[in-house]
């Protein structure tokens, strides 16, 4: 019997659970963004602004990305910088202590799905962003991914190239495990219980894609990640 996480459904933590490590850093970009800290640089880049003193930081993974936005870069770059990645392995690490991942096989637990699927429940896609507090932007992000960026941050998603193939599009896909396509589009799971993402209803066939830029072992990390060490 699986017990109930503790963890509350932070952002950071459920854009992971749902999409990845890719997911959960673009969680992080927009947080330091709608705080100032953190904007478009030369097309598809992102930079950061002021100084890293100056900044509060919600999550551990948002101090990650602004120092790892040492100098700018793109979202396909920015989860392989070394203090990202360890960031990431820790939070994978939580997760796992909290039930929600299965190491060392990469993939989410029963409760990860059923904790993905009720906040989307309780939380709908708004369609715009009038009237929503930066945190039902940020939960809005990590449960939707593109949808969200599109509809919520237009601006910054097409300034810093958020989005399309050059950030490798994020349309609900969990990126862990075998076949996931059909069950990622869907959230349908086949006879074997696959791995498939909750993803956006009605959005089959969109663009999909895998997290090739910080999966499970982002490029050879491992469950520990690139080493160990602190946020910064």
């Amino acid at each position: 019997m699986e017990r109930t996480p503790r963890i509350p459904p932070d952002p950071c933590a459920v854009a992971l659970l749902r999409g990845g490590a890719r997911a959960a850093v673009t969680v992080a970009v927009v947080g330091l963004h709608l705080r100032g800290a953190v904007h478009a640089g030369r097309p598809g880049t992102l930079r950061r602004t002021g100084a890293r003193e100056a900044v509060s930081f919600r999550h551990p993974l948002e101090k990650a990305v602004h120092i790892g936005l040492y100098r700018p870069a793109g979202l396909r770059e920015l989860p392989e910088r070394a203090v990202v990645r360890r960031a990431l392995a820790r939070m994978r690490a939580e997760l796992a202590a909290e039930g929600l991942l299965r190491p060392p096989v990469p993939g989410r637990t029963r409760a990860a799905r059923r904790l993905v699927a009720s906040l989307r429940a309780g939380h709908p896609l708004p369609g715009s962003r009038d009237g929503s507090a930066d945190e039902e932007v940020l939960l809005a992000v990590a449960l939707y991914g593109d949808l969200a960026l599109t509809a919520l941050l237009p601006g910054l998603t097409r300034d810093a190239g958020l989005t399309g193939r050059g950030a490798l599009a994020d349309q609900g896909l969990f990126p862990w495990g075998r076949g996931s396509g059909l069950r990622g589009v869907t959230g349908y799971e086949g006879p074997s219980g696959g791995y498939g993402g909750d993803g956006h209803g009605g959005h089959g066939g969109s663009h999909g894609g895998h997290d090739h830029g910080g999966g499970w072992g982002d490029h050879g990390g491992g469950w520990g990640g690139c080493g160990g060490g602190g946020y910064g």
